[in-house]
């Protein structure tokens, strides 16, 4: 709806502000576009008072200015509205503005202004409102705050929010202090806790080491063995060798001292050296001599190392060979000596040594592993910091491509959205024009009662064809001088309508077409001999353009284009066609790059060489080469930030094309872009233009008057200048991926093989980049400019093919190089087959040059014209049927000259007729200025006629639109004249209030029957007179209708456009006989004769301004009208038009009459104009003879005797000339054979032109007597349809005025007889009488006297029936009971006694029914065994509901609905109601009184109605109750209920009606299946105990009770029937699992709380008992 009321605010009312759906509630927030609004309804006088602003004061005046309005207009609006408004509540704004646009809608349709409106308030209603208006005021004020409060609330919350955010920053900067003090001190902790570990590690270590260094040396024993003797030699020797190695490491140290001193001794004098240098200056040599000295003592030193380091290897080889040795030997001793204890000592110190090389080894290999793992880091790392760059320019490239994704998706809804903007609007316009033709043609229905005419919906569909409005959108008459874009509209249509009119009119077609008294006669042919003298005309002032040349020698270089979007593979492609078929590939950017480059280079045109002096004579300037001065351009407009022009781009690749070889074909790549581009691409190589050739074709053809068949044709156009265009088809998607792929892939610069220099590489990049940059524009140019091109290559020059390219490179390469051979293979077959038509051609030309027969003898003049060498030209070859139908037009007809004498039957064939296929056509010299005369001559007739006849026929089309609506608000203002008011129903009111207060005791009078009976017949003669004088004045109108002179008006303006269709055609003639004549006299070499309009035809109109004739008409003819005088009317016959009657309509005999008169005229007017032409047709002839006479008197008087002169030149041409073809008799003396000839070829030209000229002349006066006669049919069709329809008109307005005259009359003979009914009855009319215009019929709504008051109603009385408990008593047991058990259980003794004290001691009599006071105790005690269940205590509310039958038995659905409504009003979910939430009788019964207020457990109470006869379904219906739906049964619990007899008061609603067989039960029961999916809700052990302890919750303390307790039972069973279900932690369980288990089978079974008693039994048998003591004690007292 806010689309609506937006689309009214803005389109219909034009607010200053444009509103919008989304922004209402906003706009509207401060009431002045609601001021707005009303002021332009004329509704708020004090607008310019109101305030636009948005703050409190502004919103305060604005709303209280428009409370006053809006209760003026009786919409609903008060302080809460305009709260709701002002605080933008969403819905308030488009609620309001809906019952406001409803309150201006009937005000518009009212037409009262707000003073109006305001003026016809009563006064007492407008003082209750202004006071309602101060109160709003009031009111209003207290709602808005002020706009200081706002402003402070506004300062105040804005200091808020920044107390609030430098609280949120300290408490951030705080706690990001503490996070830095936790971080230091856990990084503190984390190195102490390092320290200690790595100092422990180190402890460990050294007393590992420690452990490991102690040896356990055990004592040597003297022995002085010889073995002990060898061990003390080895142990020399080992020292020995161990002194050796300590005086080795004591000489190295020795050398390192000596080493150390000799490098401190050289740096104190270079020192000093070094500051004596700096101080002088020394050269170059001496620094390199220096360097020299340095580099050989350090060489030297180097080799005195080295040999001291291979010396002390060589001691330590030959120690260690020692020591290997020794080792060897020890291992011998060992071996020998057997463990002796010297060998043990021995052993152990050279186990400590191997320990400690070992330990050495180790030591060193972990420190080669450690550099080994150093050097793998630091390449790991390197490879590391590869991968992470790796990854970061890869995510950046990821990234990128995804935003460039993301651009080109975008851009591409953009396209979707617009295209589908564009198709929407379009379908919109579409059914907008749907919409208009359907309401058009259902208004001209209305109009044309069905019967629209064809030449309208003719107009209709082609505005609709075209997409034109049918409906007016702007006024163009008279045309304005600047068109707006609606009048441009209607005149787009307007030329439309008059171009087919136009159309039609020439063609013969639509409304044109012929009728059926024309359709033998054929249509009038074509003037080929004007046709010919218009093309003629034409070509001398305008030749013709050479034909294009197209070469002898076909070419077989291919030539072709390639195109696609950017990347789609096209320049690779065509390097590998260029590399494999040697062809040219030229594209457009690397040519205007060499274009600029031979600019700056200068390039010149290569020139032939000359001598050296030459040069020197002529030193000037060489002139650039066309690329060069192409390139100069170039550059030019591309440093003033310009585009190149397609035009400049075409000329450097034509230049291009132009330098490749002949025999060398060519590729364009990527060129053309555009299909302005093709085009003049297309023009340039072929010089062929499309566009051009479509407007020059037509230039001789121009005429749509008349044609030249032997026209020559249209060349055809040349071959496409290109033999193929291939397009590589690639996605959008697969573009982009590609470009950002080529950022990917950049190679590293190199400087190898490839031999690219950075600035290569740089240049390279730089052009991915800009590349990357305009890939979505270089798209979008594809997208928009590809359909055209595609439009062109594949639809007019038929060679596009195309790729797909979303392939790899080598399988798109091989596809495109099968294409390219196939073109190259259709390119030579077409080259070939050429070769073979020019070789055909040639060999004809050859063998023509072979003897010709004979031709057939000709007659004298055709030998004559063929053998004249400047005579005429044969046109023919082939005829269209214009010139076939003109022969037969003209095959009865002769020259003149013919007529008067008839030459003898030549033996030859018949005359060739001028104007046929073999006519030769003259074509003598012409001078230039007749061609240049005649041609804008032609145009001005041709645009005159055409401007002319359009404008005619838009007259006559508005005419018949015009005609339409009148004929319309013709037929509904005469009905509306019918339906106007009378005075009839006062009469008949006047006459039933009179009748009504009659007295009654008047009623049954004989005699005042008679005089109501004679009012009566008064009333009903007043009425007749009143009908009678009505109809009159409708003739009457009718009559006026009729002679109001429209019909004669309008019948008088079609024949005046008809007769300008005449008189145009007539124009056309005469301007064709004088351009026919002006040609041929130039033809002649005679001078144009002046142009005289004093004789020129005109056809008159009629004088539709009276017996004056204005002023226009001083130079039109003009005739009068022809009226039919009075007596004629009666006496004359009716028109063909005029129907059939019963009585005489002498007004429609009228107008009939005066339509013959205007028929009569029409026909006078087409006679007369045809006349005209044949008399102007036999004046040009009558004018060719009396030239011919004039220029033959000179020469006949030469050749003939004097005798013969007297006769005139007129008698004595005709037969000289005939008689000269026999008469070979010529005076030798006065002309010689060579002048004869030339005298005779002269005169046979005269002829020729005469009869060429007549025979054009002959056929288009036939042409416009045809057209007259066409217009006389149709002028008097048209007036026909106009007088048809307004008699149609006319009598339908007769037949109206009888039907309601007849109607009104027989509505008064009603009233007539029911007046006469109640009379005779003697009854009062009670309801009203109303007579209105021709019906009557009596108001039900409308009594005219009261109706008599009702009888007072007596109130209701309950009574007894039979052993029913009435409400009363019900209500006096519920309360005896409440106030001795208040919980509502008694003992079943107590509740005995009571029932018998009330029985027997007469308490009952205001307590029971008069039945129970017969019941005993012991029936009393049955009563109560069945109320007892399972205790010794009886519910007394179970009681009160089983006396209280009958009342409607509820069903479990009816239970379960209840119990969804109490809980729905219970919505704090305790349980229970009040007595507000349920006023019910059932409330006092159930409800606990105990609390205040008093509350109903429902749930209790429904367990109460849940039960039922059968105790068992009884208990399934609490269980219903408990989980909230129904609970399903199985077959067996249901089988025994069917046993029990249940009485009729105790049927379900479900069960109610007769019970079937309890056999037919069975079975239905047995085909029950309980679905698994059945009872799976949950029920926890709490709800199962309010079902099954019901008597437990509610215990009554009393005398009677004896403070006795039941034990809780149910509620320890229940937990463990939960427990061996599964529900160890006593969770709610499905019902269905829980309704298995055997003990809550059994206690389905046996449990007996919710069975209903049937206690109907006690009842009815103390009744029969009573009937019998009742009938025993009537016989006693029958004995007695």
């Amino acid at each position: 709806m806010s689309d609506i009321v937006c689309k009214w605010l803005n389109q219909e009312v034009k607010l200053s502000r444009t509103v919008s759906p989304k922004a209402l509630e906003k706009d509207f927030s401060n009431g002045f576009l609601l001021g707005e609004l009303l002021h332009k309804h004329e509704l708020q006088d004090d607008f310019p008072q109101f305030s636009e602003g948005r703050v409190s004061n502004a919103k305060l005046n604005n709303f209280s200015r428009l409370e006053p309005t809006f209760q003026l207009l009786g919409v609903q609006f008060d302080q809460n509205v305009a709260q709701n408004i002002m605080t933008e509540k969403h819905g308030s704004v488009t609620k309001l503005l809906y019952q406001l646009y409803i309150a201006l809608q009937k005000k518009k349709k009212s037409g009262l202004t707000g003073v109006a409106m305001e003026t016809m308030r009563p006064l007492a209603p407008a003082k209750l409102q202004n006071m309602k208006s101060e109160i709003y005021r009031e009111r209003l004020k207290n709602l808005v705050p002020r706009q200081t409060d706002l402003n402070l609330e506004r300062v105040s919350e804005k200091f808020q929010t920044k107390f609030k955010e430098m609280e949120e920053k300290t408490n951030r900067v705080h706690f990001e202090n503490i996070q830095k003090i936790q971080k230091l001190k856990e990084e503190q902790r984390l190195q102490d806790l390092e320290k200690q570990r790595l100092g422990r590690r180190r402890q460990h270590e050294m007393m590992a080491r420690i452990q490991a260094a102690i040896l356990q040396i055990p004592k040597v024993l003297p022995n002085r063995t010889l073995k002990a003797i060898e061990r003390q030699k080895m142990l020399m020797k080992k020292k020995e060798a161990e002194d050796v190695v300590n005086e080795i490491k004591s000489f190295e140290l020795l050398i390192k001292k000596e080493m150390e001193a000799k490098s401190s001794e050289s740096k104190a004098p270079a020192a000093a050296q070094t500051t004596a240098l700096l101080l002088s200056t020394y050269s170059d040599e001496e620094y390199m001599k220096k360097i020299q000295k340095r580099l050989e003592e350090d060489t030297l030193a180097r080799e005195q190392r080295e040999k001291r380091r291979r010396k002390l290897l060589m001691h330590q080889l030959i120690a260690h060979e020692a020591q290997e040795e020794a080792y060897r030997e020890e291992q011998l001793i060992n071996r020998l000596m057997r463990q002796s204890q010297q060998e043990r000592r021995i052993a152990v110190q050279l186990m400590h040594v191997r320990h400690e090389k070992e330990v050495l080894w180790q030591n060193r290999v972990f420190r080669e592993k450690q550099y080994e793992e150093r050097r793998l880091k630091d390449f790991q790392d390197a490879l590391d910091r590869e991968a992470a760059l790796a990854r970061q320019a890869k995510l950046e490239y990821e990234e990128q491509a995804q935003k460039e994704i993301e651009i080109h998706e975008r851009i591409t809804a953009e396209r979707a959205q617009a295209r589908y903007k564009k198709h929407y609007s379009m379908c919109a316009e579409i059914l907008d024009h749907i919409i208009d033709f359907s309401t058009k043609v259902a208004e001209y229905r209305e109009l044309t009662q069905n019967l629209i005419p064809v030449k309208i919906m003719r107009d209709w569909k082609e505005l609709f064809f075209s997409g034109k409005p049918i409906y007016e959108q702007a006024s163009i008459d008279p045309l304005p001088t600047h068109f707006t874009s609606d009048q441009l509209v209607e005149l787009s249509k307007r030329t439309l309508l008059d171009d087919n009119d136009y159309e039609e009119y020439k063609t013969f077609t639509g409304e044109w077409t012929l009728p059926e008294e024309m359709s033998e006669s054929a249509l009038p042919p074509n003037n080929n001999i004007l046709g010919h003298v218009l093309r003629v005309v034409h070509e001398k002032v305008q030749p013709p353009r050479a034909p294009i040349l197209t070469p002898q020698i076909p070419s077989f270089s291919i030539k072709g284009c390639m195109l696609g979007k950017t990347c789609s593979g096209k320049t690779s492609c065509l390097k590998i066609l260029e590399e494999a078929f040697h062809i040219e590939i030229l594209s457009i950017d690397k040519l205007v790059q060499e274009a600029i480059q031979a600019f700056l280079m200068n390039e010149t045109v290569a020139e032939v060489p000359v001598d050296m002096q030459e040069q020197e004579e002529t030193e000037k300037e060489i002139p650039l080469s066309n690329r060069a001065q192409l390139g100069a351009r170039c550059e030019r407009l591309l440093k003033k930030g310009r585009s190149i022009p397609d035009l400049l781009l075409i000329q450097i690749m034509v230049d291009a094309i132009n330098q490749v070889p002949i025999e060398k074909g060519w590729i364009l790549d990527g060129f053309p872009m555009t299909v302005t581009q093709a085009k003049l691409l297309e023009e340039a190589l072929t010089g062929f233009n499309p566009d051009q050739q479509d407007h020059e074709g037509k230039s001789y053809k121009k005429s749509t008057l008349v044609y030249d068949p032997t026209a020559p044709k249209d060349p055809p156009p040349p071959p496409p200048a290109l033999d193929f265009a291939m397009l590589l088809d690639i996605t959008d998607t697969m573009v982009l991926n590609r470009v950002m792929g080529g950022e990917k892939g950049t190679p590293e610069p190199t400087f190898g093989k490839d031999g690219k220099s950075p600035e290569s590489v740089s240049e390279d990049q730089k052009k991915t980049e800009l590349l990357r940059d305009q890939i979505q524009h270089r798209i979008l140019g594809f997208l928009d400019n590809w359909p055209e091109l595609e439009k062109w290559f594949s639809e007019k020059q038929d060679i596009l093919i195309k790729v797909n390219a979303e392939v790899d490179k080598r399988t798109l390469a091989t596809k495109i190089q099968e294409y390219f051979i196939a073109e190259l293979r259709k390119k030579e077959a077409k080259a070939k087959k050429r070769l073979e038509e020019q070789e055909a051609e040639r060999k004809k030309k050859e063998e023509a040059p072979s003897p010709k027969p004979p031709p057939p003898p000709p007659s004298e003049p055709e030998e004559e014209k063929e053998q004249s060498p400047k005579g005429a030209k044969r046109k023919g070859g082939k005829g269209k049927a214009a010139g076939k139908g003109s022969d037969k037009k003209l095959s009865g007809k002769k020259s003149p000259v013919e007529d008067t004498t008839p030459p003898p039957v030549p033996p030859g064939p018949p005359p060739i007729k001028p104007g046929s296929e073999e006519w030769i056509y003259v074509d003598e010299p012409l001078p230039l200025e007749i061609p240049q005369y005649l041609l804008p001559y032609w145009e001005t007739i041709e645009n005159s006629y055409i401007n002319t006849i359009k404008a005619i026929l838009r007259q006559i089309r508005d005419e018949r639109h015009s005609m339409l609506y009148y004929l319309h608000d013709v037929r509904l203002n005469y009905q509306e004249y019918l339906q106007r008011p009378d005075h009839k129903q006062e009469f008949v009111s006047q006459w039933q209030a009179d009748f009504n207060n009659l007295p009654e005791d008047l009623w049954d009078d004989e005699e005042t029957k008679a005089e109501l009976h004679q009012r009566v017949h008064d009333l009903r003669d007043r009425l007749w007179d009143i009908c009678d004088t009505r109809k009159e004045e409708a003739e009457q109108e009718r009559a006026d209708i009729i002679d109001n002179s429209w019909l004669q008006d309008h019948l008088g303006i079609l024949m005046n456009h008809f007769f300008s269709l005449m008189q145009v055609e007539i124009n056309r003639f005469q301007d064709t006989k004088r351009l026919l004549q002006d040609y041929y006299r130039g033809i002649e070499g005679k001078i144009p004769l002046e142009i005289t309009r004093r004789g020129s035809t005109r056809v008159p109109l009629i004088n539709l301004e009276g017996d004056d004739i204005p002023e226009v008409y001083s130079k039109i003819p003009v005739v009068p009208r022809r009226v039919p005088s009075p007596d004629g009317i009666i006496n004359k016959a009716k028109s063909k038009v005029s129907l059939k009657r019963g009585r005489t309509d002498y007004c429609v005999e009228a107008a009939e009459l005066k339509f013959e008169a205007d028929e009569k005229t029409v026909l006078n007017v087409w006679q007369s104009a045809n006349s005209s032409v044949n008399h102007m047709v036999n004046a040009e002839i009558h004018l060719k003879k009396l030239e011919e006479e004039k220029e033959d008197m000179p020469d006949e008087a030469k050749e003939k005797s004097p005798q013969q002169g007297g006769k005139g030149g007129k008698f004595a041409k005709k037969p000289e000339k005939k008689k000269k073809a026999p008469s070979p008799e010529v005076p030798p003396v006065t002309l010689t054979p060579e002048e004869l000839e030339e005298l005779e070829r002269k005169k046979e030209l005269k002829t020729k032109i005469k009869d060429e000229h007549l025979a054009a002349l002959q056929c288009e006066a036939q042409a416009t007597q045809f057209r007259l006669e066409l217009i006389k049919t149709k002028a008097l069709a048209h007036m026909e349809e106009l007088l048809g329809r307004a008699v149609n008109v006319y009598k339908l307005m007769d037949k109206w005025l009888g039907a309601r005259y007849l109607a009104e009359m027989a509505s008064v003979e009603k009233l007539t007889q029911v007046a006469h009914y109640h009379i005779e009855t003697s009854t009062r009319i009670q309801y009203e009488l109303i007579l209105n215009d021709e019906d009557f019929f009596i108001n039900g709504d409308v009594k005219v006297f009261p109706d008599p008051l009702p009888p007072i109603r007596p109130p209701p009385v309950e009574k007894e029936i039979n052993t029913y408990l009435t409400i009363k008593q019900l209500n006096t047991l519920r309360k005896e009971f409440l106030e001795m058990a208040p919980k509502g259980y008694l003992g079943n003794k107590h509740f005995t006694d009571i029932l018998y004290d009330l029985v027997t001691l007469n308490l009952g009599t205001n307590h029971l029914p008069e039945a129970w006071l017969h019941l005993t105790l012991p029936e009393l005690q049955e009563l109560t065994a069945l109320l007892v269940v399972n205790s010794e205590f009886i519910d007394w509310r179970k009681f009160l509901l089983v006396v209280s039958q009958p009342w409607p038995f509820p069903s479990e659905e009816e239970l379960l609905e209840t119990l969804q409504r109490f809980k729905a009003i219970d919505e704090a979910g305790k349980g229970t109601v009040t007595l507000e939430q349920y006023e019910q009788f059932f409330f006092d019964l159930f409800a606990d009184f105990q609390k205040d207020p008093p509350e109903l457990d429902y749930f209790q109470m429904l367990l109460y109605f849940a039960c039922h006869p059968n105790a068992m379904e009884g208990v399934y219906r609490a269980l219903s109750l408990a989980i909230g739906t129904h609970v399903f049964r199985k077959v067996e619990t249901l089988l025994g209920a069917e046993n029990n007899v249940m009485s009729p008061s105790y049927t379900d609603t479900a069960t109610t009606g007769e019970l079937p067989e309890v056999e037919e039960i069975k079975e239905e029961k047995e085909k029950i299946i309980i679905p698994e999916f059945l009872n799976k809700e949950t029920i926890s052990i709490p709800t199962l105990l309010k079902v099954f302890q019901r008597i437990k919750e509610a215990q009554d303390n009393h005398r009677f009770w004896g403070d006795e307790k039941m034990e809780n039972t149910f509620s320890e069973v229940f937990k463990k029937v939960y427990q061996d279900i599964g529900s160890n932690n006593l969770e709610p369980v499905e019902l269905a699992t829980l309704l298995k288990h055997p003990f809550v089978q059994d206690l389905l079974l046996t449990y007996k709380e919710y069975k209903l008693p049937n206690i109907k039994g006690i009842l009815q048998r103390v009744d029969q008992l009573q009937v019998l003591s009742e009938g025993d004690q009537k016989m006693i007292e029958e004995k007695k």
